[in-house]
């Protein structure tokens, strides 16, 4: 089995890591492509042992299973690229927030008549095997596309199958997750550093702390409103830092932050059904043909932007 990933940015990087990783795929099985070779997760790819090529046709030609690792707004435009390279045999697997198995389906249709489409929705955290990914199967994919897919994702992390229609809340909690996580330690670090702590200690102990809850709650069976009771001893120092995040809106945060990253990604769905880009949002394109929300850029002008504007493997795709 060979693996292709149109789009060489962060998601690529991390599940091709975590591919490797865990060992159920050799390097030299994958491949990325990407208009924008100065990508850093270019680079990473590349020492990795990853195939790279600039070009999404030869990604599609030498892979057995696809994944559509770009922006939203720009599916329409791989899959006209890339749809007359389709065949009975890929396994196309979307990645994209919000773009829906029958709006995918409806654009492969026109090349190949019964297209095997996989939606799933991962995060960043595969790349240390811990990832969280759910997957929905199209009209035409097997039971086998999906448990193959399953195993892929199973080996960097948590899989499992839902339906489509709990995807986008998905991306709102675990696909966004890691980065309410991140923004959490960094807050939780400067507390620490405020109070005298050293900053490297702080970000350690911090990062541990969510760690160890973490696989606390997966090893048990308690809620986690016990596991945090349990933290908490009458009049102690817990329930009084407690009582500032309530009084905060902490949980109200956190339930407000996934609800708008489920919004945007009902959103993201709209602007791809539009097929348009903003000249804003991208760069450089190896597409012949863009429909732009300016009328002043041309086509030309077009040829000049990129489909991946992730820029560090430290940014979020979500």
């Amino acid at each position: 089995m060979s693996v292709g990933f149109i789009g060489a940015g962060q998601l690529a990087f991390a599940l091709a890591r975590g591919f490797t990783a865990a060992g159920v795929l050799a390097a030299h099985k994958i491949t990325a492509s990407s208009p924008d070779t100065d990508l850093p997760t270019v680079s990473g790819l590349r020492k990795m042992g990853v195939n790279f090529t600039v070009s999404n046709k030869d990604t599609v030609k030498s892979s057995d299973v696809l994944f559509l690792a770009v922006k939203p707004p720009i599916i329409p435009f791989i899959l006209e690229e890339v749809g007359p390279d389709i065949e009975a045999r890929h396994i196309v697997v979307s990645c994209a927030a919000g773009v829906t198995i029958s709006s995918i389906e409806k654009k492969l249709s026109t090349f190949c008549p019964t297209p095997k489409v996989i939606r799933c929705m991962t995060n960043t955290p595969v790349i240390v095997r811990e990832g969280a990914t759910v997957y929905a199967t199209g009209t035409h994919a097997d039971v086998e596309d999906g448990k193959l897919l399953e195993q892929l994702m199973a080996s960097v992390g948590f899989c499992t199958e839902v339906e489509e229609d709990l995807i986008d809340a998905v991306t709102g909690l675990s696909g966004s997750g890691p980065a309410y996580a991140f923004t959490a330690l960094d807050a939780l670090a400067d507390g620490g550093v405020k109070m005298g702590l050293p900053r490297r200690l702080a970000v350690r102990l911090g990062a541990q702390a969510l760690l160890g809850a973490a696989k606390m709650l997966l090893e048990s069976e308690q809620h986690p409103g016990q596991l945090k009771d349990n933290v908490c001893s009458p009049g102690g120092a817990t329930i009084h830092a407690l009582h500032f995040l309530e009084s905060g809106g902490f949980r109200s945060l956190l339930i407000n932050a996934v609800e708008a990253s489920c919004i945007r990604t009902r959103e993201l769905q709209h602007l791809a059904d539009q097929e348009k880009i903003s000249p804003a949002a991208i760069k450089k394109t190896l597409l012949d043909k863009v429909k732009l929300e300016s009328p002043s850029l041309s086509v030309a002008s077009a040829s000049k932007v990129s489909l991946f504007t992730n820029k560090s493997p430290s940014s979020k795709k979500n």
